[in-house]
């Protein structure tokens, strides 16, 4: 059964396309990442789907809703954990969740018995009665997590839900996220710029780029495509061993940022064959690693680069953006 259908849906400001006629289908309790740097035009995606943006073009159906046609329809049968906190930090966790239970008219009785439930699910019981504004960071994005789950919806957005958060407190959401899904069968699509947050995490994933999805698999298929292992190389040389390198047993080489990444079969077989084709051909060597392939190699096959070097770039373009306005 389909949670989340999305068909040519495109956002424009002025002659900047955010978003460029992206298409996907979510099933029913699955968790599907959207996976890009900054800018990639993610959150962008997230907020047509929740109505917070109007499409320039194409449609969209949330639960069997249209996105365009019935909007409230939409917001009641979702909920939403945005990138930036919008808690209320002079109020206890409790009154932040009494206030949204409110805002979606649950009968008191009720509003009561689901706060009291969610406040114990994300372990912050002990604390409802506590300020927000004395909370850390990982505490308030699990109440926002808990209030987003107050009106019971069947699809809920996590827009970086662990962006700033220390690697412990990471994989603390990461279990409440997963928990979410598994136990409450809730709907989950999140973005993110963490490699290691959409493995661990999503059923399917849709890499973005530039407002374009450019592949979307499973995570392990995704990896697959790429093939074999992967050995990185850094030298001065780089260019040159992308050109030129070249064996049966290579699948191919690319070059970024003063590395090369070989893609080749079985590279325990063949390590020592490699590093005599360096020796070889002259090839200045700095250092040599090799690893299975990853997300972040998933992301330089299909687009060229790195997702760190993209999170510069896409930040250059906003500038220039800022800039022209102002023009």
């Amino acid at each position: 059964m389909t949670a989340i259908h999305v068909e040519n849906l495109t956002k424009r400001f002025g002659n900047f396309t955010a978003v460029d006629a992206i298409s996907f289908d979510i099933k029913k309790g699955e968790i599907f990442g959207l996976l890009g740097p900054n800018g990639a035009g993610k959150t962008t995606t997230i907020s047509m789907l929740s109505t917070l943006l109007e499409p320039t073009s194409g449609k969209a159906r949330v639960n069997g809703i249209d996105i365009q046609k019935d909007q409230d329809g939409v917001r009641k049968s979702i909920g939403i954990v945005f990138q930036d906190q919008s808690l209320d930090e002079e109020l206890t966790a409790w009154e932040n969740m009494d206030f949204h239970g409110r805002l979606y008219r649950i009968p008191k009785e009720i509003r009561e018995e689901r706060i009291t439930d969610l406040l114990h699910l994300v372990e912050l019981e002990d604390r409802k009665e506590s300020l927000v504004k004395t909370f850390s960071g990982g505490m308030r994005r699990r109440l926002e997590i808990a209030r987003g789950l107050l009106h019971e919806p069947s699809v809920l957005f996590l827009d970086e839900p662990t962006l700033g958060l220390d690697p412990q407190t990471r994989n603390h959401l990461w279990e409440y996220i997963l928990t979410l899904n598994q136990t409450k069968g809730i709907t989950i699509i999140l973005t993110t710029h963490y490699m290691d947050e959409a493995d661990r995490l999503c059923g399917r994933i849709a890499i973005i780029d530039q407002g374009k999805i450019i592949a979307m698999d499973t995570p392990d298929e995704l990896k697959d495509r790429v093939g074999g292992d992967v050995v990185t190389v850094s030298s001065p040389d780089s260019e040159r061993i992308a050109a030129e390198i070249s064996a049966p047993w290579i699948f191919g080489a690319e070059q970024h940022d003063g590395q090369v990444t070989i893609r080749l079969q079985s590279a325990e077989e063949h390590i020592t064959e490699l590093i005599r084709l360096f020796g070889e051909r002259g090839y200045a060597i700095a250092s040599v690693s090799i690893h299975k392939p990853t997300l972040e190699d998933v992301f330089l096959h299909y687009t060229g680069k790195t997702i760190r070097e993209d999170e510069a770039g896409a930040t250059d373009r906003i500038r220039m953006r800022m800039m022209g306005r102002r023009h």
